[in-house]
């Protein structure tokens, strides 16, 4: 059935054009507002970090207002651009979201895996959660489990679908 199906949380991608248009961000919060909580508590939305950081003031004060509607915030593709841990203290994220570059190979990479391993050190004294990205393979799990990593995405879990039908909101192919 939908109901076991259904996601605790899901998660959808801001480009950093949106973030950073002042007319999206009313329009989002409007329309996060009239959904109402029930919606908002199961929503995360993802921030690349570069966005974050081009538009820093603009997009903590966004975040504060999506943390006041119950949305959850992840900083999407950490790593990947040219942030310093340091942003971080600023930025009041929920998640941080390991780029799939560290991931994809952990297994086979000491450096990837060193990367992988300071995120989530960086992480938990942040008190954050985090995502490994471009999980297609079974044997990275366990890897990240040992590594601490909270959650994984990518094709292994899940392909990608409407939102509508993730929900199980009737909507069909």
């Amino acid at each position: 059935t939908a109901e076991a199906c259904a996601p605790g949380l899901l998660s959808l991608n801001l480009s950093g054009q949106s973030v950073s248009d002042a007319a999206f961000r009313r329009l989002a919060l409007d329309a996060l507002q009239q959904a109402g909580a029930a919606v908002c508590s199961r929503l995360c939305l993802e921030i690349t970090e570069t966005a974050a950081i081009g538009n820093m003031a603009e997009a903590t004060a966004f975040i504060g207002q999506l943390h006041a509607l119950g949305v959850r915030v992840a900083l999407d593709d950490f790593g990947a651009g040219s942030a310093s841990f340091g942003y971080l203290k600023q930025l009041p994220v929920d998640l941080l979201k390991i780029d799939g570059q560290f991931v994809q190979s952990l297994l086979d990479d000491p450096l990837d895996e060193a990367a992988v391993r300071a995120f989530v050190d960086v992480a938990r004294v942040l008190k954050l959660q985090t995502v490994a990205e471009f999980v297609d393979r079974p044997a990275l799990l366990p890897r990240l489990r040992e590594l601490g990593v909270d959650w994984a995405q990518g094709y292994l879990l899940h392909q990608p679908e409407p939102p509508k039908r993730l929900l199980g909101l009737g909507m069909q192919d």
